[in-house]
């Protein structure tokens, strides 16, 4: 098979603006022109002028499109098209058009189809039934409800026989099947700014999981969670990868419970994989082997997996000291943890070794009792805690992450200590923090602690620590992409 192109997928409000983007597409082998999308489609006016291969697209609503024409008009369209010379239309299976197909004896033709909804049991049976209509192309993407359900895309791509197949998983479970096209048979991958769907940017494609150097041999990791779509892990990591010249590429992979990771990992050779919320605990129970550090905290961050066996570490603890060695004096001061997670339990063991007198603040007691139970210098206080009582606050909660970055674990009249850490590290600087640091307390950041146990997590998996500096610059340039994006937002 040959190397997967990339097709770069533009919209706009006219045929003017559709032009003006297809011609700013970055590096793309193909460009989709979504004449759906714009308020005058005109297929002449949007072919005129091009530089690189187009799809011309019309997809209409019933199909997840945006053109609301009739069917005649719709038609009409894709054949001046064809007339012109695009090199491909993509025209939807449903629509029956099959005389387009004859006309030109499937040659630049795309026949599609999109499931909105799941990967539909028979979709292998569907793929060649659309191909018996004799399409240059079969197309078929289907919403990703779990990780794994790219297995099911990936069984799909090893039943149907031949070429000329692209097969997409819609939706941010399915960003595997865009990034590692070959691995599903994909003739090219498609990248936008189409985020229903779960485009990526063409930008993210070449530069950050640098697609083009994408081969057989690229080791995957990832970072696990239930939702890890804003995760500046992959940038930190990629960009890792690449400074080193390691032919590796780290995925954001959400998962809806650790056995649906499992599944996704032993099918596609996972090398590796940060785990973060709501996994650390859960993931236990599937490992071969705890490194010390894991079975002392109870809970993982870190998979790595080599010849079949899969090992549990925790880079947490670790990297959760490190920035405090340099701001406070740990030895006898009453630290507060808010939460009963997986970096909880890192942040407890943490300070009880490091002489601090631990209480945890959590709405879940039962889960708290767990973690106290780790040491004697551990116990339960109540939610959120009493001014006063501590000297240094940790919150292990999600709460002021974005795009909730309005939100506090802890009142502002209630943080009368000495210092707040807030792992939260999207938004750079929380809403904690900011009142934190106006009443005169020492703050820390979450991404000191990101970047600490990442580049931890580096070592294990690939025996070198990453240079300096490029993980932590890595992470704000994609956290100021956020904050960028969400500046945008109407």
């Amino acid at each position: 098979m040959t190397t997967p192109r990339l097709c770069v997928t533009v919209t706009g409000a006219t045929t003017a603006e559709l032009r003006r983007r297809r011609d700013e597409a970055p590096d793309a082998d193909l460009v989709e022109l979504r004449l759906d999308t714009v308020a005058d489609p005109d297929a002449a006016g949007a072919l005129s002028g091009r530089s690189a291969p187009v799809i011309v697209t019309c997809r209409p609503t019933w199909e997840g499109g945006h053109f609301r024409g009739s069917e005649e008009e719709r038609k009409r369209i894709l054949s001046t098209a064809i007339a012109l010379g695009a090199e491909y239309v993509d025209i939807e299976w449903q629509a029956g058009w099959t005389d387009l197909i004859e006309k030109t004896r499937g040659r630049g033709v795309i026949v599609s189809t999109h499931d909105f909804e799941r990967v539909p049991a028979d979709l292998a049976t569907r793929i060649r039934t659309m191909r018996s209509a004799g399409a240059e192309v079969t197309k078929a993407a289907a919403l990703m409800t779990r990780l794994s359900d790219c297995v099911a895309l990936h069984d799909v791509a090893t039943e149907v026989d031949g070429d000329n197949l692209v097969l997409l998983g819609m939706g941010d479970h399915g960003i595997t099947t865009r990034i590692l096209p070959a691995r599903f048979r994909s003739s090219w991958t498609y990248a936008g700014s189409i985020e229903r769907i779960g485009q990526v940017s063409a930008e993210s494609m070449i530069a950050e999981y640098r697609f083009r150097s994408i081969d057989d041999s690229t080791a995957v990791y990832g970072v696990v969670g239930r939702s890890v779509s804003h995760s500046v892990s992959p940038a930190m990591h990629n960009a890792a990868f690449r400074a080193l010249g390691i032919n590796a590429v780290y995925l954001p992979l959400p998962a809806e419970s650790a056995g649906d990771f499992v599944e996704y990992a032993n099918a596609f050779g996972i090398r590796g994989a940060s785990v973060t919320i709501p996994h650390k605990v859960a993931l236990l129970e599937h490992v071969d082997d705890l490194e010390p550090a894991a079975r002392r905290i109870g809970a993982i961050n870190t998979v790595r997996i080599e010849d079949g066996r899969w090992i549990g570490g925790n880079t947490d603890a670790s990297g959760f000291l490190e920035p405090l060695k340099e701001r406070l004096s740990l030895g006898g001061q009453r630290a507060s943890v808010l939460g009963a997670g997986g970096a909880a339990r890192a942040a407890v063991v943490a300070l009880a070794s490091a002489g601090c007198h631990v209480r945890i603040h959590a709405r879940n007691r039962a889960r708290a009792q767990a973690i106290v139970d780790l040491a004697s210098t551990i116990d339960i206080g109540p939610w959120p805690p009493d001014a006063g009582s501590w000297d240094l606050l940790v919150n292990c909660t999600p709460i002021g992450q974005y795009p909730r970055a309005g939100d506090t674990p802890v009142p502002i009249d209630q943080l009368t200590g000495r210092c707040v850490y807030d792992l939260v590290y999207n938004p750079t600087t929380t809403r904690l923090l900011r009142e934190a640091a106006a009443v005169g307390c020492r703050t820390i950041g979450g991404l000191d602690m990101l970047v600490a146990q990442a580049e931890e997590q580096f070592r294990m998996w690939t025996g070198v620590r990453p240079p300096a500096g490029v993980m932590r610059d890595a992470g704000l340039k994609r956290l100021a992409e956020f904050s960028r994006d969400e500046d945008h937002v109407v």
